[in-house]
């Protein structure tokens, strides 16, 4: 076991984080973007690290993509994470009429965030929003937790949740997965139904 880890957020609870963000007078567009970056699986560093270059196409526009570089990631973990509508629109919106180096989420003081603003950050807004348990972790764990619920459903397996999730290891992506008693159950009522 990881030991204590960072509570997996459920829909209505994103749903709540997101639209409380949305709401906030200073910071939006960023806090947003910071806050589906870690939904997107990536870590405080991921965040602090990841360059312009890493989320744009050849012709300057938003790609489809993260491009997640080794030099932006844990260790040699540098991963290429597809993107949802919402957070390429956001990042579309921050960057419109912005030189496009340097890093994706910056502060009003430096060009940048450092890892540990970012998990302060987030261990800020989960406090503030009455959420015990959660941390900077808790957006990947939720990614990661998700993909591997839904990872069948697209043609895909576990293997592919550990590309995703930037791990060397598939016991290590495993660990990362929430239990779920109730698909545990249904599971083995489905197996042996037709023997009841």
């Amino acid at each position: 076991m990881l030991g204590k880890q960072a509570k997996v957020l459920n829909d209505s609870q994103v749903k709540a984080i997101l639209k409380f963000l949305e709401s906030s007078k200073r910071n939006a567009l960023r806090n947003q973007i910071m806050f589906l970056l870690s939904l997107h699986g990536l870590r405080a560093k991921e965040i602090a690290d990841l360059e312009v270059s890493m989320i744009v196409g050849s012709t300057g526009e938003i790609a489809d993509v993260i491009a997640l570089e080794d030099k932006a990631s844990k260790g040699a973990s540098g991963r290429v994470i597809p993107i949802n509508k919402a957070l390429k629109n956001l990042l579309t919106e921050l960057l419109a009429g912005k030189d496009q180096a340097g890093y994706v989420i910056t502060t009003e003081r430096a060009e940048k965030f450092s890892a540990n603003a970012v998990a302060v950050y987030f261990k800020r807004l989960y406090k503030k929003l009455g959420l015990v348990g959660c941390s900077s972790h808790s957006g990947r764990r939720t990614f990661i937790t998700n993909c591997a619920r839904k990872i069948s459903l697209a043609g895909g397996s576990m293997r592919d949740v550990m590309n995703l999730a930037g791990h060397s290891n598939l016991q290590t992506t495993q660990r990362y997965v929430e239990q779920n008693p109730e698909a545990q159950n249904s599971v083995v009522k489905m197996l042996y139904s037709s023997i009841n």
